[in-house]
């Protein structure tokens, strides 16, 4: 039987590892978490999320987790309403979808399809990867060496694998100027309700506070801000103490967030990054999702990609008779990165103006980019808007995390 080692056990290496076993893969997954990571903000089932979803018999169980959702809406310090973008917009295409759950829910409702013949292997990562013949020889964190048919690196945006095989993080990182902290807030009685609505409070400054529903009694908060570096992803004071830094007179519910902030078990931050590589394989290890081809947040396609890359990747190798025959590995890789650039090159290429509006310099800024939302609604705009998003992966406005 051939072995594969997917390295990360996020959506992409989850949702490939399903696939693979399904096919009679002996399936390794490593994982440098101690337990499956909760967090992360919502995702929505339109196009290659519903599809993929579909396809592993996974789609209704995923909808009985949504959460309910009534639109996105721009707000001022003082909570004055400048916009709305219900869920009805664009036929149901618009920044926020009828259909959202979780990111933590889907991916454990991925993680819990697998069956017995996925190997989990947490706390642990590989340090080394060496060709042995017609196999790689992965060494672990933990000292143990094995071959494997085939290594994938699911691994994220940072990814360790990619390091490995393919070079530094910064021969392949485009930083887009902004970062952004997303963590869960816990309801309290006096906590303002969002009553199913995401709102967005832009500051001037390029800050912007955000609030969106979650599970009953908790609310999922993003605060983004300017920024192509950040304190060490292990030095946690120092992160929130740049937050205190930036967002201490934002005003709205800025200091509820930074005390939610340091509270939260599920805290994350990070930049705002793109991922741009010449190729995703060499010989018989290749990327997957964010370690490939990060699109970024601010594409609103990242599970979607994460979902699609691993189909795209099963497909590829079931055409080349693997695990049945390994020989054909190399070449399944090369077939499957052909298949799927086309896509990632129009998720990289983000809506004119994407970044800016997320977070505007002033105040006029602010204003200009409440009045485009209002206007893209319109009855003579809408047209326009497909239009221009037609043939791309973005047929929607962007999505926020």
């Amino acid at each position: 039987m051939a072995r594969v080692l997917i390295v990360g056990g996020g959506i992409a290496g989850d949702t490939l590892a399903v696939y693979l076993e399904r096919d009679g893969w002996e399936v390794v997954v490593a994982e440098i978490a101690p337990a499956l990571r909760a967090g992360g903000q919502t995702v929505d089932l339109r196009g290659d999320s519903a599809e993929v979803l579909d396809e592993l018999g996974l789609l209704e169980q995923a909808r009985k987790r949504l959460i309910p959702q009534r639109g996105a809406a721009w707000i001022v310090a003082d909570g004055r309403r400048l916009a709305e973008m219900p869920v009805t917009a664009f036929d149901g295409q618009g920044l926020v979808s009828s259909e959202e759950l979780l990111r933590t829910d889907l991916a454990r409702l991925i993680h819990d399809s697998a069956g017995p013949g996925v190997i989990r292997r947490f706390g642990e990562t590989v340090t080394a990867l060496r060709d042995s013949g017609s196999r790689v020889t992965a060494e672990f964190r933990s000292g143990d060496a094995e071959d494997f048919d085939l290594v994938v690196g699911a691994d994220g945006a940072h990814s360790r694998v990619r390091a490995l095989r393919f070079g530094p993080e910064e021969n392949y990182r485009r930083p887009l100027g902004l970062a952004h902290a997303w963590f869960t807030l816990e309801e309290e009685p006096a906590t303002p309700k969002l009553d199913g609505w995401f709102l967005l409070c832009n500051v001037p400054g390029r800050r912007a506070l955000e609030a969106r529903p979650g599970h009953p009694g908790q609310q999922e908060i993003g605060l983004t801000f300017a920024a192509d570096t950040l304190p060490p992803r292990d030095d946690r004071e120092a992160q929130f103490t740049l937050l205190e830094q930036i967002f201490a007179d934002a005003g709205w519910r800025a200091r509820e967030f930074l005390d939610a902030a340091r509270k939260a078990p599920d805290f994350a931050l990070d930049t705002y990054d793109q991922v741009h590589m010449p190729a995703w394989h060499d010989d018989r290890v290749v990327l997957v999702g964010d370690s490939a081809w990060c699109a970024s947040p601010l594409s609103g396609l990242g599970t979607a990609l994460a979902l699609r890359g691993a189909a795209e990747l099963t497909t590829a190798l079931r055409a080349a008779n693997a695990p049945a025959d390994p020989a054909g590995i190399p070449a399944a890789l090369a077939a499957f990165e052909s298949a799927m650039r086309p896509r990632i090159t129009s998720a990289q290429q983000l809506p004119p103006g994407r970044v800016a509006a997320v977070a505007p310099e002033s105040m006029l800024g602010i204003r200009v980019n409440a009045w485009i939302m209002r206007a893209v609604q319109t009855r003579l705009a809408r047209p326009l808007v497909a239009r221009a998003m037609a043939g791309t992966e973005h047929h929607r406005p962007a999505q926020t995390p």
